[in-house]
């Protein structure tokens, strides 16, 4: 008996931040064919395409708990804080945040702040 994957794609995951796009074959907490697996949120998965394993699946996102935005799990796109938070929401409220939270947002910016290190300098 063919299982709720097998049917093929229910539509196409598209993120409101940087687009990436992928085939979803489910939107829920529950994704077909896993056993025990109940996700904290509701999310857009997919199969994985490189297991032949019927019980891997990829997550691709889901939508902002503050705005309703569809953004995918990208840590430059969201964060996953008891639910899903876009960085533009993250950014708007950080006040709101636990200071790990905080901590963690400088250290993601930091990188791109600070110029390339050269060898023997």
């Amino acid at each position: 008996m063919a299982g709720e994957a097998d049917h093929g794609p229910l539509g196409t995951f598209k993120c409101q931040l940087c687009a990436l796009t992928a085939p979803y074959s489910y939107v829920g907490q529950k994704p077909p064919d896993t056993q025990s697996v109940v996700l904290l949120e509701e999310s857009y998965v997919m199969k994985d395409p490189f297991s032949p394993d019927k019980q891997h699946f990829l997550i691709l996102g889901s939508r902002c708990s503050a705005c309703g935005r569809l953004v995918c799990v990208s840590p430059d796109c969201s964060l996953f804080y008891c639910k899903r938070f876009c960085l533009p929401c993250v950014r708007e409220h950080l006040s709101a945040f636990p200071e790990e939270i905080r901590q963690d947002l400088e250290k993601r910016k930091a990188p791109a702040n600070k110029p390339p290190s050269r060898p023997g300098t």
